[in-house]
């Protein structure tokens, strides 16, 4: 199979994410465009969606998948991204290093075990690469376990987790990888990506 991919500059990207998350049903708040071009503005990042084909009208084209990943720094000053930075201490080293966070994405239900976000992340290795970072962190639950698989496939490694007091599923799992010049020869996924502005 292969995957058509859209990576968008940052505007138009953040008003397409603002759009698709309405199809999650399971995030407990939505990511509005503005926030997206908030946390984005003034540091290296990447927008990428995936489309796929309606099963009753293979002409019609659907975004299904997103992703955006963004540069983390040791100096960040935006809270939530500081707090990270200090989470992550001990497990990921920030000094002289470009760190990539993998911030938010997903796939809607009736695309999901197809491989979509799967090319999304080797996408975004491939980018992340080129652009000279060296390692990939991405925070998430416990209960997300299809993520977790897919991100295990892809050869993250859990650096560190973070129980929850009342609720185990609730339990935060954050994972890394490095990212080696041999990355992209591991690669599985067929991709066509093309830029959107």
């Amino acid at each position: 199979m292969e995957y058509l991919i859209k990576q968008y500059a940052l505007e138009p990207g953040a008003l397409e994410i603002q759009y698709i998350e309405e199809h999650f049903g399971e995030f407990p708040r939505r990511k509005t465009a503005a926030e997206i071009i908030d946390r984005l503005r003034d540091r290296e990042s990447l927008i990428l969606m995936a489309e796929a084909s309606l099963q009753d009208d293979p002409g019609a084209l659907v975004p299904v998948s997103y992703k955006i990943v963004h540069e983390i720094r040791v100096d960040e000053s935006i809270p939530k991204l500081r707090d990270l930075v200090g989470r992550l201490s001990g497990a990921v080293r920030f000094d002289g290093r470009r760190i990539l966070y993998s911030w938010i994405g997903g796939t809607r239900r009736d695309w999901r075990g197809q491989g979509h976000f799967r090319a999304l992340t080797e996408e975004s290795e491939v980018w992340a690469l080129a652009a000279g970072f060296e390692e990939v962190v991405v925070k998430t639950k416990n209960r997300y376990y299809d993520m977790r698989a897919v991100l295990a496939q892809l050869h993250f490694n859990v650096v560190k987790h973070e129980p929850h007091a009342t609720d185990t599923a609730e339990s935060k799992v954050y994972l890394s990888k490095l990212l080696p010049a041999e990355l992209a020869r591991r690669h599985r996924s067929v991709r066509t990506v093309v830029y959107s502005e």
